[in-house]
């Protein structure tokens, strides 16, 4: 017999450290490149060295007979795929995960042939052995804001958002901003690479790889090999960074096809180089942002147009104009996502994808309004605080954005601020600040979880997330240990598995409010069961919950996160250097379950944020259309140098419509954080940056402001 547990201090909401800390830094947490598979055998892809043509021949014959080689896979004999369906995320795949199906070739780096050996070392030396004959045709990789065949693609939301009279309120604004701005393209480059490995087992099909969701790879590959869905085993259990990148790639598929061929285990792992042109990234974007406001500082006017790449053989829209659509009003609001399809590899999801680049503009472009009309650049937005969803008319969960603002300024101390631009000095040393506000949706996904109350008296929480560095697996174990009113220690969570059922992905900052839900039903009704008495026997006790019903329940309302970013920086006019010297950033993100680990999210957006504004820029070359310095010794981020003082912390507002009070923090952190850096660069020497990254080049050739 056993009774209920008995209540206890709360766990969430206290400091913890990571319950898979110790296997990590001891080598004890295996990642997928690294896990033992017998008669393995190892796969190199072979990537096109034309930006745009179709393969004549692949001359395998000398290969073949090369140490080793036990088979090289290419258009002319790779097993067939469907590439025809609707995905597990409601769009058709990127054509890029239909591997060695046909003789075009859409960009530079695009897969054109697998070599298989029995290591690794000789599968590389007889890929960079395989001679592929092309026959090369004009390409275009030049993006640029006027180009003619721009179109709008709807995404998850229209692409397109108008209310008003556009030209009629500019002309009637007493203040206007017009301006264009860039960011470049931009890429995730998480510490673990890109790996899989596959093998067929009684039938069944085994993918051990790094994700950011087993269930969408394991749809995915059911999907294009034609497989029954509960033939396909996907498992990842540790993964080191996603930032979006890591969902079904051309290397799972490798990986199985040479399995199936070959009848025998066959891992790929993607080279650094390999990863610019095969996991997605940030693409470029050229934006307009045209703000029309009265003598006050009211908008009257607000159109923000969005523009970035696409490829030719699959859209993506990154979702430049969102912001705009949730943080200001206007009588007239036009917003619209269009893209330019050129010869080069699809984009996708990375870190606030659509928040992070439009709000750099956005908040500059609000930032330049609050110059003109001779306002405090946070008075600006308190006149043009919305009480409902600017484009929806949605009433907000809750919007905690102006109290972001004023706890932040208290503490960066923001009243000090003289408004004159290029006034403070410090030695040869220019200083300026700036602010920016955040948002990012707050939203769930359907999962499933089950909980096991085991006759040792602990609990085994099961349930198909996936912890890409985040702490999930951590923020999982107590939120489970609250509702159980037990002890985290006697917790343990099984997670990265594709048998363990439906789950959401890690990933629009909602992974952790989505599994955490279903954990908590099911372990509220386990701990009611227990309640009663029942004997537990030696198989446990197990309780099963669904959230499909319970999201589908929710109240239509603007569910956001939020934050308000404020940033030092010294700039030298003499060499151009730009240095952040502080930043602070104050978020109402819903409730913290871990704040160690919250913390560090934040900490870890913001810092990208330096990255975004200052360093990352990959820059193609017209006439290869590849990257120049495809490795991270050529492409910049912000090193431990580059990051000062950097602080972070959030204000109390608890979600009430979550059972936890859970919002999401994956990606907030980066969301306004380059414009606070770009404002704070403007007010350090009175010239304007648009184009990101402000390199000392820009700020040398920018020169004195205009007068």
């Amino acid at each position: 017999m056993t009774t209920a547990p008995t209540a206890r201090e709360k766990s969430v909401g206290a400091p913890h450290t990571r319950v898979e800390g110790r296997d990590k830094v001891t080598g004890a947490a295996r990642y997928a490149g690294e896990i033992p598979f017998a008669e393995l055998a190892h796969g190199w892809l072979v990537l096109s060295t034309v930006a745009r043509g179709r393969i004549r021949t692949v001359e395998t014959d000398g290969v073949l007979g090369m140490p080793g080689v036990l088979t090289v896979l290419h258009h002319g004999n790779a097993p067939r795929v469907d590439s025809d369906y609707v995905g597990l995320m409601g769009s058709r795949p990127d054509p890029t995960v239909a591997l060695f199906q046909h003789d075009r070739v859409p960009h530079l780096g695009w897969p054109v042939a697998l070599v298989v050996a029995e290591t690794s070392e000789q599968a590389r030396e007889a890929a960079e052995a395989l001679v592929v004959h092309y026959e090369r045709q004009p390409h275009d990789v030049d993006f640029r804001g006027s180009h003619a065949d721009a179109y709008p693609v709807d995404s998850h939301m229209p692409a397109v958002a108008e209310k008003g009279d556009l030209e009629a309120e500019l002309a009637a604004s007493a203040v206007v901003v017009d301006a264009e701005y860039t960011t470049p393209e931009e890429h995730h480059h998480p510490m673990e690479p890109h790996a899989a490995s596959a093998r067929w087992d009684g039938g069944r099909l085994e993918v051990v790889d790094s994700n950011q969701s087993t269930l969408w790879v394991a749809s995915e590959l059911a999907r294009l090999f034609s497989l029954d869905a509960t033939s396909v085993w996907v498992r990842s259990e540790h993964v080191g960074g996603g930032f979006g990148s890591k969902g079904a790639r051309a290397h799972q598929v490798a990986a199985v096809m040479a399995a199936t061929v070959l009848e025998r285990p066959v891992r790929v792992v993607m080279t650094r180089r390999q990863m610019f042109s095969l996991a997605g990234y940030r693409s470029p974007t050229t934006q307009r942002v045209r703000l029309g406001a009265d003598a006050d500082g009211r908008l009257r006017a607000l159109q923000h147009r969005s523009l970035n790449v696409t490829s030719t053989v699959h859209d993506f829209v990154e979702l430049g104009a969102t912001p705009a659509r949730v943080l200001y009003d206007a009588d007239a609001h036009h917003t619209s996502n269009h893209v330019v399809p050129l010869d080069v590899p699809t984009p996708t999801w990375m870190r606030a994808p659509g928040e992070a680049p439009g709000s750099f503009a956005l908040e500059s472009a609000l930032d330049e309004l609050a110059e003109k009309c001779g306002l405090d650049p946070i008075e600006l937005r308190v006149r043009n605080e919305p009480e409902r969803g600017p484009v929806s008319g949605l009433p907000f969960s809750t919007r905690r954005l102006l109290a972001c603002f004023r706890e932040g300024a208290r503490r960066f101390g923001w009243a000090n601020r003289d408004p004159r631009p290029g006034v403070r000095r410090d030695g040869r040393w220019l200083l300026g600040t700036g602010t920016a506000a955040a948002s990012f949706p707050s939203g769930a996904m359907p999962s499933t979880a089950s909980v096991t109350a085991e006759a040792d008296g602990g609990f085994t929480v099961r349930i198909n997330a996936s912890d890409i560095g985040t702490g999930a697996r951590t923020a999982i174990t107590l939120i489970a240990a609250d509702a159980l009113g037990a002890a985290p220690d006697r917790v343990q969570v099984r997670l990265g598995d594709s048998d363990l059922g439906m789950a959401g992905i890690a990933g629009g900052s909602m992974g952790t409010r989505s599994w955490s839900w279903a954990v908590t039903l099911a372990s509220a009704e386990l701990r009611e069961r227990l309640a009663l008495g029942a004997d537990i026997p030696p198989g446990g006790i197990t309780v099963r919950s669904d959230t499909t019903a319970a999201l589908g329940a929710l109240a239509q309302k603007e569910r956001h996160s939020y934050g308000a970013q404020f940033a030092e920086v010294a700039v030298d006019p003499a060499t151009g250097e730009v240095r952040v010297r502080r930043m602070l950033g104050i978020f109402a993100a819903g409730r913290i379950v871990n704040p160690l680990t919250a913390r560090s999210q934040f900490v870890g957006g913001m810092t990208w944020g330096i990255s975004m504004a200052l360093h990352e820029e990959a820059v193609r070359d017209r006439a290869t259309g590849g990257h120049y310095g495809a490795d991270l010794a050529g492409y910049h981020v912000a090193a431990h140098a580059d990051v000062p003082a950097v602080e972070a912390d959030w204000i109390d507002d608890p979600d009430p419509d979550d059972p936890i009070g859970i919002r999401g923090i994956g990606e907030i952190g980066i969301v306004g954080a380059a414009a606070a850096i770009a404002n704070a660069v403007w007010h350090a020497t009175g010239v304007r940056h648009r184009h990101l990254p402000i390199r000392p080049d820009r700020v040398l050739l920018a020169g004195e402001p205009s007068a």
